[in-house]
């Protein structure tokens, strides 16, 4: 009989699977709260939180209740027909963030294709843009999937490369630059600009104070939507509800994805006012599982989840607590500590190929789990329902790894 440990799942993965992914060598079959199991048993702090969809921890009780109870009844009917979960949803979660209408779909990309869509129809039935002319303007670093739209807005040539010809219409500028951004918007067929309130994928670039609302007044100007890619950084993560709520930004197309279900499932969600949402009509736009009765269920008990426990709160403080503990710690491998709320990064002063990766499987070893982006850049991104004890010990990990690595 084949031993079933940790090697038997790598190597299938390997010899059947795609291999579409690097993943860090475990192997996990057990989660609860901020913590995880491996096939041998093996306990670790998540610090990685499926990327912020495990916001509000690991299967939490009140999300799988959801989860279970709507299973028991109804999965999914397809949008062809009305159910009795979606309506109360669509208030529920329009009354939350304070717009006129959600569009429901599943993933986070999804969330993105759906939003630029919103905008281009805008942008000729209500700007006045002439036909096939609409532009979008990103930011460079940006990272909202891998979709071809995706990729065609990215400036990650392991996103695009090989990949073309690429969607018409993007535009690029350097992402917190005011003056690049203003520059752009001088074109007249410009009719939104999707950014990232913080840039996860790139490294959790935090831009400079005023940025955001600053660029909204630009898009204002310019008539120009203002689309914020909240897939990543809403939901409680950077210590707000919104991470554009620090600067009193109000997107006129929010996305939302990751957290929406608790990790759960796919579910994702776009936000706007009658004014953009209603330019889309029957048979425009849509999904077979967009809007299903299982994800309307989850989603408002994993909303609901983010504000009965305070997790903005908690996030907001042990974030600051999290950089200044770090702050005192002096380490030559250890350039920069930047993030808000509970999305952190550690940028690696080291020139050593993979030194981020070699990091974080000695993490791995000493029981927290984490994962680099790029070479030198380890996000570090707990379950917002972790204490200021549990965040203590994995403090104390975080240290001791970094001192075993200096000299090397």
């Amino acid at each position: 009989m084949v031993k079933k440990n940790s090697s038997y799942y790598i190597d299938l993965e390997k010899r059947y699977g795609a291999h579409n992914y690097h993943p860090l060598p475990v192997v996990l079959e057990k989660g609860l709260g901020i913590y995880v199991w491996d096939v041998e048993g093996k306990k670790y702090f998540d610090f990685l939180s499926a990327y912020s969809a495990v916001n509000q921890g690991h299967c939490h009780p009140l999300i799988i209740k959801a989860l279970t109870e709507q299973a028991k009844k109804i999965t999914l009917t397809s949008r062809a027909f009305y159910n009795n979960k979606l309506g109360e949803y669509e208030k529920y979660i329009t009354e939350y963030f304070g717009y006129d209408k959600v569009l429901p779909m599943n993933t986070g990309v999804e969330g993105g294709e759906t939003a630029l869509k919103l905008a281009r129809r805008w942008g000729y039935r209500v700007k006045g843009i002439k036909e096939n002319k609409a532009t979008v303007i990103f930011a460079e670093g940006n990272f909202w999937g891998r979709t071809m739209s995706a990729i065609s807005s990215s400036t990650d040539p392991s996103s695009y490369k090989d990949f073309g010809p690429y969607m018409p219409g993007f535009e690029v500028v350097p992402y917190n630059n005011l003056k690049k951004l203003e520059e752009a918007l001088q074109n007249k067929n410009v009719c939104a600009f999707m950014v990232e309130p913080i840039q996860g994928e790139a490294g959790v670039n935090v831009p400079k104070e005023g940025y955001l609302a600053k660029a909204y007044e630009l898009c204002k100007k310019h008539n120009v939507l203002f689309i914020a890619d909240e897939i990543q950084t809403g939901l409680c993560r950077t210590g707000r509800m919104l991470c554009c709520d620090y600067e009193g930004v109000r997107p006129d197309i929010l996305i939302l994805g990751k957290a929406l279900s608790g990790g759960v499932l796919p579910v994702s969600a776009i936000l706007a006012d009658d004014e953009i949402m209603l330019q889309i009509q029957p048979g425009e736009h849509g999904s077979t599982y967009g809007g299903n009765p299982l994800a309307c269920a989850v989603a408002v008990a994993a909303l609901q989840v983010l504000k009965d426990e305070n997790l903005a709160q908690n996030s907001f403080y042990l974030g600051n607590y999290f950089r200044q503990q770090m702050a005192t710690f002096k380490s030559p491998l250890i350039k920069e500590v930047r993030g808000k709320g509970l999305l952190n990064a550690i940028v690696v002063n080291s020139k050593k190929k993979n030194i981020a990766w070699d990091i974080c499987v000695k993490l791995k070893e000493n029981g927290l789990i984490a994962k680099p982006t790029h070479d030198t850049i380890i996000r570090l991104a707990p379950p917002l329902t972790i204490t200021k004890e549990e965040l203590d010990q994995c403090i104390e990990i975080i240290q001791q790894v970094f001192r075993a690595f200096e000299g090397k």
